[in-house]
C-alpha cells in the first residue's frame, strides 16, 4: 500500500551552503562532489565581469566542461533561452551567478528543465538567492512563484562586499519585511484557519531580528555584517523550504512591493527596497514599532519615504488600494476588501512616506 503524499508536508532544503571570503574556487569541488560534468553558468552582463567569468575558468580548468547564458531581462523569454542552452548542452546543472534577476531566471529554468540548481550570489539584495520562490516578469502572476531549492549555496563575501552597498540596504528591506509577513501568516492562521508552521516563523524573525541588531555594521560594509546580512538571507530561504511556501517571509508588505511593479513596470527601485517602505506602513496596521523599523532601515541607508524610492505619493497611495488583490489567496493585515483611497493616503501620511 502506497502512502498518502497528498497529505505531506515536503520540506527540501539545500544540500550544501558555504558563506565565507574567497570561497568562489569551492564552486569546483562542490560540482565535483555531486558529479557533474558539464555545467551551463548563467549570468548578467556584468556579474560575469564580476564572477561569472571566474566560474567558468574555475570549472573548465577541473575537466567540468561549461558554457554560459546571458540574462539581459529577467523575463520568460530568458527563462525560454536558458532552457534551450540546458537542453543543447545536456547540461547535468545550472549554476545561477548574479544578483536578484540573474539566480530567479536560472532557479526557474533548471526546475523547468528538471536539471539541479547551483546559487552563487554576487550581491545580497533579497532571499531568492537561497528560496524556492522566483519571480520573473512576463508570468501571469506579479509575485513569487514555486520553483526549486538550490542544491547548494555559494555565498563569498568577497564578491558580495564589492556590489554597490544599494544593494545591502535592499538585502536588510527584505529581511526585516519578516516582522510582518510573519505576523500576517499568524492572523491568516487565526482568521483563515491557514497552515501556520512556528518553527518557519520564528526562523524567518530571528532572521529579522539579528539583522536589525546588526544595521551599523552592515552599513559600513564590515565583513561580519555582511556574513550576518547573508545568513539572515540565506536562514529565510530555509524558511519557505520549511514552510513550503513563501508565507513566513512575504506578506502584505510584499504584495504592496508588487503593486508597486505592476503600476509601474519600468520601476527602478530595488524589490527589497519597496519591501522596506511597505514594511514600515504594514507594521503600523500591525500595531507593531514601525518607527523602529523605519529607523533601522535608515540607519541602513534603505529608502524609507516615496520620494527616497524614487516614487511619485499617487503610486503608493494606489498600491495601497490594491495590493490585497495581487494574491487574493493569501489573507494579511489588509483584509479582503483591502484600503480604501482615504485609508490608503492617511497610512502614507502617518508614517512618512508622502
Amino acid at each position: 500500500m502506497s502512502a498518502d503524499l497528498t497529505r505531506a508536508h515536503r520540506i527540501e532544503l539545500p544540500r550544501l551552503v558555504l558563506v565565507g571570503e574567497d570561497i568562489l574556487p569551492a564552486v569546483e569541488d562542490c560540482c565535483m562532489d555531486f558529479g557533474f560534468e558539464k555545467a551551463l553558468v548563467v549570468s548578467g552582463a556584468k556579474t560575469y565581469e564580476v564572477a561569472g567569468g571566474r566560474v567558468i575558468k574555475i570549472l573548465m580548468d577541473s575537466g567540468i566542461y561549461a558554457e554560459h547564458s546571458i540574462v539581459s531581462r529577467g523575463d520568460v523569454e530568458d527563462v525560454d533561452e536558458v532552457i534551450n542552452r540546458i537542453s543543447r548542452l545536456d547540461a547535468e546543472v545550472v549554476v545561477g551567478v548574479g544578483g536578484g534577476k540573474v539566480i530567479d531566471v536560472a532557479k526557474l529554468a533548471s526546475y523547468r528543465a528538471q536539471v539541479p540548481f547551483i546559487s552563487v550570489p554576487t550581491s545580497a539584495s533579497h532571499d531568492g538567492i537561497a528560496s524556492p520562490m522566483a519571480v520573473v516578469k512576463g508570468l501571469d502572476k506579479p509575485h513569487s512563484i514555486r520553483a526549486q531549492t538550490p542544491l547548494a549555496i555559494i555565498a563569498d563575501v568577497d564578491v558580495i562586499s564589492s556590489a554597490p552597498r544599494r544593494f545591502l540596504a535592499s538585502g536588510c528591506g527584505d529581511v526585516i519585511a519578516k516582522c510582518v509577513s510573519v505576523r500576517d501568516w499568524k492572523l491568516a492562521h487565526k482568521v483563515k484557519d491557514e497552515y501556520y508552521g512556528e518553527y518557519a516563523a520564528s526562523l524567518a524573525l530571528m532572521s529579522a531580528k539579528l539583522v536589525m541588531e546588526n544595521v551599523s555594521l552592515i552599513k559600513d560594509g564590515v565583513s561580519e555584517g555582511i556574513r550576518t546580512l547573508l545568513e539572515a538571507l540565506i536562514s529565510c530561504g530555509a524558511a519557505m523550504c520549511i514552510a513550503g511556501s513563501s508565507r513566513p517571509c512575504s506578506g502584505s508588505e510584499h504584495m504592496f512591493s508588487h503593486a508597486l511593479e505592476l503600476l509601474d513596470p519600468g520601476i527602478k527601485c530595488l524589490h527589497g527596497e519597496r519591501c522596506g517602505v511597505g514594511t514600515i506602513m504594514m507594521a503600523y496596521l500591525h500595531d507593531l514599532d514601525w518607527v523602529e523599523i523605519r529607523d533601522k532601515l535608515r540607519t541602513v541607508g534603505a529608502p524609507t519615504t516615496a520620494k527616497e524610492l524614487g516614487v511619485p505619493p499617487e503610486l503608493i497611495v494606489k498600491a495601497l488600494t490594491i495590493a490585497h488583490k495581487i494574491r487574493p489567496e493569501r489573507y494579511t493585515i489588509l483584509g479582503e476588501g483591502g484600503l480604501t483611497k482615504g485609508a490608503a493616503e492617511r497610512l502614507a501620511k502617518v508614517t512618512g512616506v508622502i
